[in-house]
């Protein structure tokens, strides 16, 4: 038993040992990701405290996703035709100054949600241009080799960031207010921009990227590259349909913390931070698998459905709590082991682009998404929108399991 943690140890932090510009990354992420978390929860609770309303927490989760609708597929065909590292340094300046405007905003007592909203789209654009360059930099910092385990890992170190981040924020907001965590998610920047700018560009894997796409023809390229590749069509398609109508916790988790188990911003910060607990495991067991695994991602779809489905009539948070940190770790199962098989089997020249297009399907749709969970908290309650998100999973589920045979193996 001894020698078998000690092997599943080695493998579950093999990207970490052997890459230090993935260390840099890696360590620069611990502090920027629990800032960024920080943030997510008091914008979320800014907009409940100014409105009062499950529609307008819905339209901040749609100004915040909007940009991948209309940006989302351009942002790979950029990620494929600059250098990533740089790219990446870009978007997070930008974001850090999104969260000193949101922290002027706060502290001066201001009650003007459509300059929320404002920002929110701002911060949007930030990171739907930061995702495929993010992602692409993985892949050149730990290789083929590494990259199902180096996926795992930053889910692990950004659902790490889900526990604390929340958890933090929950208190902060309760004593000081939301600005406090508006400004130390700015200070945070600073890390993660100190890790890239010592990163060792020798030591990062080449890519064979040909020439440099357009944007209408590199788009076009994509398309008939999923077309052809009916494994690839059928992760997208099911991390579409799930994320679009069954992950929109950023707009049900504060409606169920403030109307359904009547309860404030220390609770809301809980419930965010046992998801994250959850999916923080769900992501190191991931990475202890050494390989993308199909049979990891479906267990992971179905668990989350079930979870969903089984939280809808829960009315207390200690029960809330628990079926949520299940959520966590069926949810970075899942999508962890769909963004490897994604990657793995993408050509170079291509990999930013598919990338951006698997972040599409799980952004990309999430205005729509918003509102839908904000309207259908307004019809039926958190019981009908958990509802409705588990049999949809559940649905596209059955989906994937019958195109597996379309799957190629993607260990590394």
């Amino acid at each position: 038993m001894t020698a078998a943690l000690l092997r599943l140890n080695h493998r579950t932090f093999a990207s970490l040992r052997k890459h230090r510009n993935y260390r840099l990354f890696f360590t620069g992420q611990i502090v920027s990701l629990a800032g960024t978390w920080m943030q997510n929860v008091a914008l979320a609770w800014y907009v409940v405290t100014l409105t009062d309303s499950a529609v307008a927490v819905g339209f901040l989760a749609f100004c915040r996703f909007a940009p991948f609708t209309v940006f989302g597929l351009y942002a790979g065909v950029l990620a494929d035709r600059l250098d990533n590292r740089r790219l990446v340094m870009a978007t997070q300046v930008g974001q850090m100054v999104v969260s000193i405007a949101l922290a002027a905003l706060a502290f001066s007592g201001s009650a003007n949600v459509v300059l929320v909203y404002a920002l929110a789209l701002a911060g949007g654009v930030g990171l739907v241009f930061d995702g495929p360059g993010r992602q692409a930099l993985t892949y050149q910092m730990v290789g083929r080799a590494e990259l199902s385990n180096a996926i795992a890992l930053n889910s692990s170190l950004f659902n790490a960031a889900r526990v604390i981040g929340p958890a933090i924020a929950g208190a902060l907001i309760a004593v000081t207010g939301v600005g406090v965590c508006f400004a130390i998610n700015a200070v945070s920047f600073l890390a993660v921009l100190t890790g890239l700018m010592l990163m060792r560009e020798e030591e990062l894997f080449s890519l064979d990227r040909g020439a440099p796409p357009t944007f209408l023809n590199g788009v076009r390229e994509l398309f008939a590259y999923v077309r052809r590749t009916p494994a690839v069509k059928a992760v997208l398609a099911t991390v579409a349909v799930v994320s679009t109508v069954g992950f929109n916790f950023h707009v049900i988790l504060p409606l169920l913390a403030s109307e359904t188990l009547h309860a404030g911003p220390e609770v809301f910060g809980l419930l965010s931070a046992a998801f994250g607990g959850g999916a923080l495991v769900g992501a190191l067991l991931s990475a202890s698998l050494g390989r993308a695994s199909w049979k990891a991602l479906l267990g992971g779809t179905s668990g989350f459905s079930i979870a969903m489905l089984l939280l809808a009539p829960v009315s207390h948070a200690a029960p809330a709590a628990l079926l949520l940190f299940v959520t966590g770790v069926a949810f970075t199962l899942w999508t962890a082991n769909s963004n490897a098989i994604l990657q793995l089997a993408a050509p170079d020249h291509l990999r930013g682009r598919v990338i951006s297009l698997f972040l599409f399907a799980f952004a990309g749709l999430a205005p729509i998404g918003g509102l839908l969970s904000g309207w259908l908290v307004d019809v039926g309650g958190t019981e009908l929108a958990f509802g409705v998100s588990g049999v949809v999973g559940l649905t596209m589920t059955a989906y994937a399991v019958a195109q597996r045979p379309f799957a190629p193996s993607y260990s590394a």
